[in-house]
């Protein structure tokens, strides 16, 4: 498994397995088992996803050691805040039965992220969090909260996929010393990706599948990346991907399929922010 440096010297895994979407709790519970073993070691959760208590009793139940293992978790906008923040890593902790997170990550831009961030910081310094980044922010808002408070994040997890490739904001991060990480890699199938004329001739040269194109186009741009699938085929598929390299050529055609568009939503919609707001999440 390749792995990457944070700028914590932490090592954290290249590709991971993401629960995104998966509300079925002995779904979530049997995919987290079938990913540890076929190999991941990076596990991404949040507690907006409702399923924190799934991917706990799986990792109690999978015969790995827990320093091989790198659980991100999430905190949700409701939860922002200093004391609330406080409560919710230990609320994660608990239904994630772990004694300590890899990783966590403020999940949205919005609401009190300084008071969230002294929080998260002192966890680190407690022990109970060994890594902390962000999730969704723009250049300008990690930049604020870095340059603010001197402690820059970890990481930034964003989209990243071939019609939203976030370029300048992934040379930002990378220059200023952030890791980037991606979610959404194959924008859930938007705009035709499995069936993309450039990804399929591209896939078709190296022997690979479009996924598979997708994933290393990901990690040959040093981005850390998080797929999904609850099959053990496409598991093991997700992880063969480091054994080809994509040429200047194929990186350049790959490079104008981009949009430059989010294909989910904006982030600087007031709309969304509102929702955002006022979403309470069951945990």
């Amino acid at each position: 498994m390749n792995t990457t440096l944070l700028n914590n010297n932490n090592v954290m895994p290249m590709l991971g397995f993401g629960v995104f979407q998966v509300t079925d709790q002995n779904e979530a519970k049997q995919a987290v088992i079938d990913a540890i073993e076929q190999g991941y070691r990076l596990i991404d959760t949040a507690a907006s996803y409702g399923n924190e208590r799934a991917v706990g009793e799986a990792l109690q139940e999978v015969n790995v050691p827990r320093e091989e293992l790198f659980i991100t978790t999430k905190l949700w906008v409701e939860d922002t805040g200093y004391e609330a923040t406080k409560q919710a890593i230990k609320d994660s902790l608990e239904r994630l039965q772990l004694d300590y997170l890899d990783l966590y990550l403020i999940h949205q831009p919005y609401g009190d992220i300084f008071g969230s961030w002294r929080a998260m910081n002192e966890a680190k310094d407690a022990g109970m969090i060994k890594s902390i980044g962000v999730s969704n922010f723009s250049i300008a808002q990690l930049t604020n909260l870095a340059e603010f408070t001197g402690i820059k994040p970890e990481i930034n997890q964003i989209e990243v996929n071939p019609f939203n490739q976030n370029t300048e904001a992934v040379e930002y991060f990378q220059e200023y010393g952030v890791k980037v990480e991606a979610w959404a890699p194959f924008a859930e199938g938007k705009n035709g990706l499995f069936t993309n004329p450039t990804l399929k001739a591209i896939a078709e040269k190296h022997d690979k599948s479009i996924a598979q194109v997708v994933l290393h186009w990901l990690v040959q741009r040093n981005i850390v990346v998080v797929a999904k699938s609850t099959k053990i085929e496409r598991m093991l598929q997700n992880l063969d991907v480091l054994d080809f390299e994509l040429t200047k050529e194929e990186m350049e055609e790959i490079k104008s399929l981009d949009t430059n568009t989010s294909q989910f939503f904006s982030h600087e919609d007031p709309e969304m922010i509102k929702w955002m707001a006022h979403r309470h999440v069951e945990k």
